[in-house]
């Protein structure tokens, strides 16, 4: 995560806001105008009642997320320390990423790309990988997470934990033979630290018609740090300057209400252009997603409310070497992969429900 500051107090800083208004001055001085930049119709955002949480808590397998965490930090330690871009760190996080996709059913692919680094052209890429879809919709439903580190450190809390999230949901899903309405895929994004240049050239690749049929986009980015705070993007742009594209109101309030019925009360965090939403959010698709603090430091409200000390950071080991597996906080990390289970499941329109054990297939292509 690009992050120098990470609380809510820090919503006016919004990049955003002048981007987009850059876009609309350049849309009416085109030719031909309006329908030069006129979107596609969007494929609406449909919200479908979440799995009961028990089944869900029965689905996600803790050992599974550490076994990810683990194979990350193996793939730190074994390159230099660290899981940068375009580094033998990156290469080995991606084969593993890979390796579990495929053992699952599915068909992970490369999206190559390249960006201007410090001092070379990077190249690297994107992993995707898709679910089936039942009915044939077309419409696609995203679950990201970035897949790099800083060069600093292994980045096990940034963004490793979001990372085994993602996959797990993804492992858990083809075990489940999940046939969900939406085609659901999964991103582990490249050159984040440096930029968010994976995200902002998936986005960039999109037609318009791929893009309107995106229903939304689910980010996870730091979702597992020790003095946690339970944070929501805010879709509705009612506890900050601006609200994400239509749909991104319905996404938030799908997370609230899960959180809600486990007795947590989260926090709303604003789209401020830090994470691989932004391109997604600046490409008018709906964006939501669970973070659970970086840099910032937690009030003293926050800590009566979630716990913790006040006065200290989120995660003291943000872009340091010491943000390895022992830095990440793993009941705050199940809760957060059961949370993206729950809006996977109600956003993705999971046909079969979830019951686990009785799986007939791996529900992926």
């Amino acid at each position: 995560m690009r992050r120098t500051a990470s609380v809510p107090q820090h919503f006016q800083n919004h990049p955003h806001r002048r981007t987009r208004l850059w876009t609309v001055a350049l849309c009416t001085a085109l030719a031909g105008g309006v329908a030069a930049c006129s979107p596609e119709p969007r494929t609406p955002v449909t919200v479908d009642p979440p799995p009961d949480r028990s089944v869900v808590e029965e689905v996600v397998e803790p050992s599974g997320l550490t076994r990810h965490l683990e194979a990350l930090q193996a793939a730190a330690d074994a390159n230099g320390g660290n899981r940068a871009a375009a580094t033998g760190g990156y290469e080995a996080s991606a084969a593993y990423i890979e390796e579990q996709l495929r053992a699952a059913g599915y068909e992970p692919r490369r999206q190559e790309f390249s960006y201007d680094g410090h001092d070379n052209p990077v190249d690297t890429f994107n992993i995707l990988a898709d679910t089936d879809t039942g009915s044939g919709s077309g419409s696609v439903l995203v679950l990201g997470a970035h897949l790099d580190s800083v060069q600093e450190g292994p980045g096990l809390n940034d963004n490793g934990s979001g990372v085994a999230a993602v996959l797990e949901v993804a492992l858990r899903l083809a075990e489940e033979g999940a046939v969900p309405r939406e085609r659901i895929r999964f991103a582990f994004w490249g050159g984040e630290e440096d930029g968010l240049n994976g995200s902002a050239h998936y986005v960039e690749e999109l037609s318009r018609a791929e893009s309107a049929a995106h229903t939304a986009y689910l980010n996870l980015d730091v979702v597992g740090s020790p003095n946690a705070v339970t944070f929501v993007y805010d879709g509705d742009g009612s506890d900050s300057e601006e609200a994400g594209p239509e749909g991104s109101a319905a996404v938030e309030q799908v997370f609230l209400d899960i959180l809600r019925a486990e007795g947590v009360k989260a926090l709303p965090f604003g789209f401020i252009g830090d994470s691989d939403y932004d391109a997604f959010v600046q490409g008018g698709i709906p964006a939501g997603g669970l973070f659970t603090g970086d840099a910032g430091t937690k009030s003293e409200a926050e800590a009566r409310s979630f716990g913790g000390q006040a006065g200290l950071q989120y995660d003291e080991c943000f872009h340091l070497a010491c943000d390895t597996v022992e830095n990440v906080d793993m009941a705050v990390l199940e809760q957060m992969t059961e949370t993206l289970m729950s809006a996977t499941v109600s956003l993705g329109g999971i046909e079969a429900g979830l019951t686990k054990g009785s799986a007939t297939g791996q529900g992926a292509g």
